[in-house]
């Protein structure tokens, strides 16, 4: 049996606009804290002369009882079906998902025990840890891999207005995770529409915006 070791604080609450990988936008901040049984200071000896870590988590907002062998991955536009083995689909048979996140540092003395803080973490707030384990360059890191269906895929950013009047609303210690969140385009890619509004809730703000060709105008930030 599956044991949760502990959950991740991050500010997402909800998981539109949450970086599709792991690292994509390093500047986003989480703590990893463990659960009492686990808020152990020998577990984690060691730990520190790592520089990344890898998560091993449950995907808790999308647990079925059922699967399906083909899954439609929304960076080929949802409308091609592949095999959910050749995706990173949070429907899966087990709903385990795999994150690699710089480990900024570890505070070791905390009420809640120690705890890992970490940059560029693609988890919603709250979610159950099973495992963490440290990255090792020479074992994980495969420079000449291929990334199949992928590859053809253009990585592309968009310019992000964040106009003077919506500034305010936004704190300074935020507007650098979020210019980077958006830059990487939170939508499906299946929508494209230059009339629509789209909203993301991060750190206990509604970001509303609209995209025009790859300029994504920032419209109204409405604090929670």
């Amino acid at each position: 049996m599956m044991k949760i070791i502990a959950h991740i604080h991050t500010d997402f609450t909800t998981k539109f606009g949450i970086p599709r990988q792991s690292g994509l936008v390093e500047s986003l901040k989480g703590q990893i804290i463990f659960e009492p049984p686990y808020r152990n200071i020998e577990a984690l000896r060691g730990l520190d002369g790592f520089s990344h870590i890898w998560l091993i988590w449950e995907f808790s907002e999308t647990k079925r009882d059922e699967w399906s062998p083909l899954v439609r991955p929304p960076r080929l536009g949802g409308n091609k079906r592949l095999g959910v083995f050749a995706t990173r689909s949070p429907f899966r048979p087990n709903p385990i998902g795999l994150s690699s996140v710089r480990l900024a540092r570890i505070e070791w003395q905390t009420p809640q025990g120690p705890v890992l803080h970490v940059l560029g973490a693609d988890l919603m707030n709250g979610t159950p840890i099973f495992d963490i384990k440290p990255y090792i360059t020479y074992a994980d890191s495969h420079p000449a891999a291929v990334s199949g269906f992928t590859e053809p895929i253009e990585e592309h950013k968009l310019q992000v207005v964040l106009p003077e009047a919506q500034l305010p609303g936004i704190p300074e210690a935020l507007r650098m995770p979020l210019e980077e969140i958006l830059a990487n385009d939170p939508r499906p890619s299946y929508q494209d529409d230059p009339e629509r509004v789209y909203g993301i809730t991060y750190a206990g703000m509604n970001i509303r915006f609209m995209v025009n060709e790859q300029k994504l105008t920032v419209i109204e930030v409405i604090r929670s």
